[in-house]
C-alpha cells in the first residue's frame, strides 16, 4: 500500500554504501527500546512492520538480544538499508529484511507465529481501511499471549491537541486526503475487536501515544 506523502513525512538520507539515516528514527530509538524492554517478551519471535531505514531494529535487537528479529518494508531501497545496518552491527538475532504490505489481507498466513509485532509511525501514512487490515492481520499474526505494540501520533477524542499536529496532519490530507491522523478510540475499537485483552495506552514523549496489545492465551 502506497500512499503520496509530504516532503516532511517519512523522511531518509543517503549515507554510506546502501545506508539510510532518518533524523526522526536516531531521535526516539533510545526511548523506543526502553518501552519496548518494559512491554515486550524477554524471547522469542519478534516481527517489525514497516522497518524503515533499519536504524531502529538494530537498536531493538543490540537492547534485546533474546528474540529474534523480523524486519520488513515496501520499499527495495529500504529493505537494503536494513539488512546493511545489521551487518555493519555484527548482530546475529536479526533475519534477512523482508518484503511485506502488512495493509493487504491474510499476509499473517505467511508470517507465522510472532511473540511480539512492533509497528513504528505508520498508522497515519496510510488510509483507514488499510490500518484496520493492518491491525487485523498483525493480531491474527501472535502467539497466544503475545503482544502487538503501536507507537505514534494520534487524535484524542477525535481532536488534534498540539499546533505540531494540526499542521502535520493538514500537510498529510493536502497530499493525499485519505491519509492523516487517526484517532486513539477507533484504534482501540479496531484492536479489541480483533481480540486484543488487555490492551494498554500510554502517553509518549513529543504527544505521541503507545498501544500494547496482547492477544489472550486460549
Amino acid at each position: 500500500m502506497t500512499s503520496k506523502l509530504p516532503p516532511n513525512a517519512s523522511v531518509a538520507a543517503s549515507l554510506e554504501g546502501a545506508k539510510l539515516h532518518a533524523p526522526a528514527a536516531a531521535r526516539n530509538a533510545e526511548f523506543l527500546c526502553d518501552l519496548l524492554r518494559a512491554h515486550a517478551p524477554k524471547s522469542g519471535q519478534a516481527l517489525e512492520i514497516a522497518s524503515g531505514t533499519g536504524q531502529h531494529v538494530t537498536a531493538f535487537a543490540t537492547a534485546m538480544p533474546g528474540l529474534r528479529w523480523h524486519p520488513t518494508e515496501v520499499d527495495a531501497a529500504r529493505i537494503s538499508s536494513i539488512d546493511a545496518y545489521v551487518q555493519d552491527a555484527g548482530l546475529g538475532n536479526v533475519a534477512p529484511a523482508r518484503m511485506l504490505d502488512a495493509t493487504q489481507a491474510d499476509w499473517h498466513r505467511q508470517a507465522g507465529q510472532k511473540d511480539l509485532i512492533v509497528l513504528i509511525n505508520l498508522l497515519h501514512l496510510i488510509p483507514e481501511q488499510p490500518a484496520k487490515t493492518l491491525v487485523t492481520e498483525a493480531m491474527r499474526a501472535l502467539s497466544p499471549g503475545g503482544t502487538f505494540i503501536l507507537y505514534g501520533p494520534f487524535k484524542r477524542n477525535g481532536v488534534l491537541t498540539s499546533d505540531g499536529d494540526t499542521r502535520f496532519d493538514a500537510d498529510l490530507r493536502a497530499a493525499d486526503p485519505a491519509i492523516g491522523y487517526k484517532n486513539d478510540q477507533d484504534l482501540c475499537a479496531w484492536l479489541e475487536l480483533a481480540g486484543a485483552h488487555p490492551l494498554k495506552r500510554i502517553e509518549m514523549p513529543a504527544n505521541n501515544l503507545v498501544f500494547a496489545a496482547t492477544k489472550p492465551e486460549p
